[in-house]
């Protein structure tokens, strides 16, 4: 199975995540070796499309390239034509006329990949657009929490905290999650839930002092300091009050229990700092799988066929 392109986690279903994951675990295995590197996409071109500022994302896709021996390009909206106002369109026809094999995008409206994978033969990956999804980020969250828990998906329970409205996170990782079939609970102050929560499929609660002992998974959301200028939260203080995870909140998880992030986080905020650094605070395995679930990625999309145990590129 490969894919086109991976613009949502609704175009995997359960198969393909599953899929996605044995893939991410050999990636793992890759980088792992003394040269972590192999030639199975040497002669492709990947191209990063960032309208947005992203490091941790763009390295991260610019690494699993390089790690597959793929030729890389990177476009960064700041310092380039757009400023000379040259369309989404115009560019991405300029790239596609260089010959490239996938344009990995994020950009701050929702649907962009969407209209790119109309305008290119080359495969698209979401790397964030919007407030609608973020699927890599995603898979990576899936992929730390089973090397971290030994529960099968139809047992585990996820509390997803904060800014659930602004959270492209959110999004990605409640289709991811509800696909593999886990309990996902939504845990924020009505201002910073979504309008609607048709089609979401999981539970929601005001009240994290209610389900914190019943989690396996606390993933907690960046609470953006634009939301107290909007007067959606009081202060961040209140907000931290009720929906930060202190150190007292932290020793009510179960025993098991993980604690995630996506990044970056606002410490003292939305996580308290000592909290971050607990054994089972698993931020930093969320950043290492970044890599590897993107070398899966854009091997699924792009692979050659070239096994990932051949020589060194």
């Amino acid at each position: 199975m490969t894919g086109q392109h991976l613009r949502s986690i609704s175009e995997l279903g359960r198969d393909g995540i599953e899929e996605l994951l044995e893939l991410t675990e050999r990636m793992i295995e890759v980088n792992a070796r003394p040269i972590p590197k192999v030639p199975a996409l040497r002669g492709k071109t990947v191209v990063s499309l960032f309208y947005e500022d992203s490091t941790r994302t763009r390295l991260s896709f610019e690494t699993a390239a390089k790690r597959l021996s793929a030729d890389t390009m990177t476009f960064t909206a700041a310092s380039s034509s757009v400023k000379k106002g040259e369309s989404l369109r115009d560019t991405v026809e300029t790239l596609s006329a260089m010959g490239i094999d996938a344009v990995v995008v994020r950009h701050g409206s929702a649907g962009v990949p969407w209209q790119i994978s109309r305008w290119t033969e080359a495969s698209v990956v979401n790397a964030g657009d919007g407030w609608h999804e973020h699927p890599t980020q995603a898979l990576l969250d899936v992929c730390t929490m089973r090397q971290h828990l030994d529960h099968p998906w139809e047992e585990l329970h996820v509390g997803v905290i904060g800014d659930v409205k602004h959270s492209r996170v959110a999004r990605s990782n409640v289709l991811a999650l509800r696909a593999l079939g886990a309990r996902v609970t939504l845990v924020a102050p009505p201002t910073l839930l979504p309008p609607s929560l048709e089609g979401w499929d999981v539970e929601v609660t005001h009240a994290l002092d209610d389900v914190v002992p019943k989690l396996d998974v606390a993933y907690l959301l960046r609470m953006q300091l634009e939301r107290q200028e909007q007067a959606l939260v009081p202060s961040l203080r209140e907000y931290s009050a009720l929906f930060g995870l202190t150190l007292e909140r932290a020793r009510r998880l179960p025993g098991h229990a993980l604690v995630m992030h996506p990044g970056p986080m606002n410490r003292g905020v939305e996580i308290a700092p000592e909290v971050a650094d607990l054994p089972n605070a698993v931020i930093t395995a969320q950043v290492a799988n970044g890599v590897a679930v993107r070398m899966a990625v854009l091997y699924w999309l792009l692979g050659s066929g070239l096994q990932l145990g051949d020589a060194h590129g």
